[in-house]
């Protein structure tokens, strides 16, 4: 999830909200924004969803 802002000149911010970066400033169009949050690799993000699948990993071992 992200966080857009306009600039005055309306160019485009944005800031990723899991992980509080910002990952484009002065982006000319709502569709490059597009383009760089698809990019973007949110660290937050990542390491839920490895201690995700370390649980059920675990979880998945105790039930054997």
């Amino acid at each position: 999830m992200y966080n857009r802002t306009q600039n005055e000149n309306g160019s485009y911010n944005s800031r990723c909200l899991d992980c509080f970066f910002t990952i484009a400033s002065s982006v000319e169009t709502e569709k490059a924004l597009d383009c760089v949050e698809a990019r973007h690799m949110c660290p937050e993000k990542v390491l839920a969803e490895l201690l995700a699948q370390k649980m059920e990993i675990i979880s998945h071992a105790a039930q054997n």
